[in-house]
């Protein structure tokens, strides 16, 4: 209660012209004008009229190297590994069809104040990051883009998710999540012992036979005790509706 209270604070009121989300409001409506209302993929089902939300999983791996690679590419680009990611999955869905205007909806951590950061809850917002792939850029120029919008978005992540689809209120459908059906995620925070006594305790993920949205790629930096890349570990949630694990 005491972080909404202060959360209606910071942002102030959507009747100030100059209040923080008003000001947030405005660049949103801006970054996401004339959005489509969603990615055209080659699927190997017809969307139906309301999704089911059925779905599954299919894991993979970026070995050590590769890694290792990625992360030198950002650091020579002023770039961070997430935002290199998603410059590879916008020019990859671009590749499959989907257009020059590729909209990745990624969760963010939420914790923009060092009071946070010891405080136990879920802050977690959503962001659109909308990458444009005209003009058949070169990766380099596609990633200096996508830093662009990444670093706008980032000072703009205040406002809710739900609050932003009520104002920008988009076509809404049954058959779609609105503003993106594909998300990004990277986990890349350390990960910390969770110990109970007398007992081992361990992550033991588990299939839910569902999917929130048609695409959703969960991954995971592995580093070394020196921060020494060691992999990226992944899997692609995916809509049972739309796709065949083949597919996928």
């Amino acid at each position: 209660a005491d972080f909404t209270l202060w959360q209606h604070e910071l942002l102030g009121s959507e009747d100030d012209p100059n209040s923080v989300v008003s000001k947030q409001l405005e660049f949103w409506k801006g970054a996401l004008a004339d959005l489509p209302d969603q990615i055209e993929l080659p699927t190997d089902h017809p969307r139906p009229a309301a999704t089911s939300y059925r779905g599954d999983r299919v894991d993979f791996e970026l070995g050590a190297d590769l890694h290792a690679r990625i992360a030198e590419l950002a650091k020579s680009n002023g770039a961070t590994v997430f935002m290199v990611l998603q410059a590879a999955l916008a020019a990859l869905l671009s590749k499959l069809g989907a257009g020059n205007d590729i909209p990745l909806g990624t969760p963010i951590a939420g914790r923009t104040d060092q009071a946070l950061d010891n405080l136990v809850g879920f802050f977690v917002n959503t962001l659109v990051l909308r990458t444009d792939v005209s003009g058949n850029p070169s990766f380099a120029q596609l990633l200096d883009r996508v830093r662009e919008t990444a670093l706008a978005a980032y000072a703009h992540q205040d406002v809710p998710f739900e609050h932003l689809v009520e104002v920008l209120n988009p076509t809404r459908s049954l058959a779609h999540h609105p503003l993106f059906q594909i998300m990004l995620a990277l986990q890349n925070a350390p990960e910390s012992d969770f110990q109970l006594f007398g007992l081992d305790v361990s992550f033991l993920p588990t299939r839910t036979g569902t999917a929130k949205f048609d695409l959703n790629f969960s991954l995971w930096e592995r580093r070394g005790p020196n921060g020494s890349c060691q992999g990226i570990e992944g899997n692609i949630e995916y809509a049972a509706d739309l796709f065949d694990p083949e597919t996928v």
